[in-house]
């Protein structure tokens, strides 16, 4: 049962990490641009003053919450690109996946395979559409229905769509070390990392809303622990590489970042931080006219 202990340690380390980053950086746990980040800039800049208010609706002033979104995916793009790096040349992280994957063949038991095989399924389709469920079936009461389909599909969706292509360009080779049968395909990157990422954080992100600051951390670190947990069945499983799920974790988190952020974060609607910051500035606006 090493293995199982190895996927415990893995999990409870990156949860207990998580956590504490979303309490010493609480945005982490809910990315977005805030009222108070567009009246800072306003403030700072008057040209973007200028140019906020010349134009007509909230609406067409969103391409700032999607420059946002941008960066988040050239960040993330950056991050990918470096790993397929160090998979080309045998550098960095690549050099532990041949040991990570040797390591769990040879520790596997009958027993761990069967814990570890149904923990993975978390991430998988079925598992991951039965968690959006749920979430939104007991968010409901305090969420706008809608709202809330409409970001879990976007997350699930697109998060399919893009590990679906990355593979198909990437086009690795899995492990071949006692991989159990039924698992084919190409290996970059993990589809259950990715997908448990994206989900599991969407899900805190959605329970979070209008809590205080530790329940968020809580929530945070247990959405990052769930994933590496997840994460690190697939290479203990043999059906994976290491590369191959920080990879998949990367892109999950990062296309996360970017949904969060175009559907408004906390607030949970498209270019609501702009309209908030115009309700802020209305009544000096109409003094100084």
């Amino acid at each position: 049962m090493r293995v199982v202990a190895a996927m415990l340690i893995v999990g409870t380390l990156g949860g207990l990490a998580g956590g504490a980053v979303a309490w010493r950086w609480p945005w982490v746990s809910a990315p977005r641009v805030s009222a108070h980040a567009v009246l800072d800039e306003v403030q700072q800049h008057p040209s973007f003053a200028r140019a906020l208010w010349s134009r007509a609706g909230a609406a067409r002033l969103s391409s700032y919450a999607l420059g946002a979104a941008l960066i988040a995916a050239a960040v993330g793009g950056v991050v990918m690109g470096l790993l397929l790096w160090m998979i080309r040349t045998n550098e960095g992280l690549a050099r532990y996946d041949l040991s990570a994957a040797r390591w769990g063949a040879t520790s596997a038991t009958a027993s761990s395979t069967e814990i570890l095989r149904s923990i993975s399924q978390l991430g998988g389709t079925v598992g991951s559409i039965t968690i959006a469920v749920v979430v939104a079936a007991v968010t409901r009461r305090r969420l706008r229905l809608l709202s809330t389909v409409a970001f879990l599909s976007t997350t699930l969706v697109g998060i399919s769509v893009l590990v679906a292509l990355i593979k198909l360009v990437v086009d690795r080779t899995r492990p071949d070390i006692s991989r159990l049968p039924g698992f084919a395909g190409t290996s970059f990157p993990s589809g259950h990392a990715a997908t448990i990422a994206a989900t599991t954080a969407a899900v805190a992100l959605l329970l979070g809303l209008s809590r205080d600051r530790r329940r968020r951390a809580i929530l945070t670190g247990v959405a990052i622990g769930i994933s590496m947990s997840v994460a690190a069945t697939r290479v203990l499983l043999g059906v994976h590489w290491l590369t191959d799920v920080i990879a998949g974790l990367v892109l999950g988190w990062t296309w996360f970042a970017i949904v969060s952020i175009s559907f408004g974060g906390r607030l949970m609607r498209f270019a609501e931080p702009i309209e908030a910051a115009e309700r802020m500035v209305v009544p000096t606006r109409e003094g100084d006219t």
